[in-house]
């Protein structure tokens, strides 16, 4: 068994501060339980752009502005700070969601809340003689889409962070297994995956977080960001489908209530076939999903947690600051989908973090 590095409990916490501070989080969510959805959804809405707004909240929120400054140069000031504000109030109802989804989506009410878009278009990979990799970002809700697929009778396997409140997570972790997701714990998830590709079953990833300095540099909003190699490798050895998609928060109607309805949307779909002849597998299979990601988020930027330090981890050249190197210019130029434009915004942009981080003595960013 793999070691929690969330260390072992004093006795304090586990008799004491520990189950307090469930107590205290079950008692806050019981209204979600209690009151109609769409009282609690509403409510959730206002209490997150409550809490964007706030005078505390202020540099955390400016940070979030400058990341929409790289991601969509288009807009001006004001349409980016409303972006971040309505991505705090999808935050907060997702957390109100995220509560009552056990409850709610089950065999025979989930299509109440759930359409399946064209989810269709994937069972082809989905029911191949392969394992298949299902990634997704922080992005409409991600749980849904794990939630979705055992509903329909996959063996669904969702990697993910367990929770430092331990009681929380001994809930979280019952919840869904009821439904048929099996959550893996990600500090040990790799010496499960051989067995679980195997028997060619699915696993689903958040695949967006910052993946630290040893991650594969691909671009990201036009900018190179950290990512995954696990995925890429993963896919390498075992040959598997990989799936990019989101469940995306469907728009209330005027005049109507609001409620929880989203659709799966399936954004890209690859295997061997399409990497195995590229100059680098590993590069394009890290880049090609970043790139879908990016394309779901740009569907639906109001439903993405701009707070997260996407650009946090930046590569070793610009951390060295020199110049940037001949050998990623063309792992860049090899992308299909790569532009001369494109590939020369990316390298501007690179020399620009360099100079700014070598003018303020740093190596990563906020």
């Amino acid at each position: 068994m793999a070691r929690d590095p969330r260390g072992a409990l004093t006795p304090v916490q586990r008799y004491i501060t520990q189950p307090a501070a469930y107590a205290a989080l079950r008692t806050a969510l019981m209204p979600a339980h209690i009151f109609p959805l769409p009282t609690v959804l509403r409510t959730a809405k206002t209490l997150g752009r409550s809490f964007g707004g706030a005078r505390f909240n202020k540099k955390r929120v400016n940070l979030a502005v400058k990341r929409l400054e790289v991601a969509f140069p288009e807009m001006d000031e004001a349409q980016r700070y409303d972006l971040v504000m309505q991505s705090y109030e999808h935050l907060v109802m997702l957390a109100t969601e995220l509560a009552v989804t056990p409850r709610l989506l089950s065999e025979d009410a989930w299509t109440d809340y759930v359409e399946i878009g064209n989810l269709q278009e994937a069972m082809p990979h989905l029911l191949n003689d392969r394992p298949t990799l299902l990634l997704t970002g922080h992005c409409g809700n991600w749980e849904i889409v794990g939630y979705t697929m055992a509903l329909l009778g996959f063996n669904m396997h969702a990697i993910y962070r367990p929770l430092d409140l331990r009681l929380a997570d001994d809930w979280v972790r019952q919840t869904r297994s009821r439904r048929g997701l099996d959550l893996l714990d990600k500090f040990g998830a790799m010496r499960a995956m051989p067995e679980l590709m195997a028997k060619k079953e699915a696993v689903a990833f958040v695949a967006d977080q910052n993946a630290g300095d040893r991650g594969l540099q691909v671009p990201y909003f036009g900018r190179l960001a950290s990512s995954y190699k696990s995925i890429g490798l993963t896919a390498l050895q075992f040959n598997a489908n990989i799936l990019i998609g989101q469940a995306r928060r469907l728009p209330t109607e005027p005049g109507t209530t609001q409620t929880m309805r989203y659709r799966i949307e399936v954004v890209d779909q690859f295997s061997s076939e399409d990497w195995e002849s590229q100059p680098d597998p590993l590069f394009y299979i890290t880049a090609r999903y970043r790139r879908s990601i990016e394309q779901m988020i740009r569907n639906s930027p109001e439903q993405y947690l701009w707070m997260h330090r996407i650009w946090k981890s930046r590569p070793r050249h610009e951390r060295l600051n020199k110049p940037f190197p001949d050998s990623l210019k063309s792992k860049l130029q090899s992308l299909p989908w790569m532009t001369d434009e494109e590939l020369a915004k990316i390298i501007d942009r690179s020399d620009q973090d360099r100079a700014y981080m070598q003018e303020h003595n740093i190596t990563h960013f906020k």
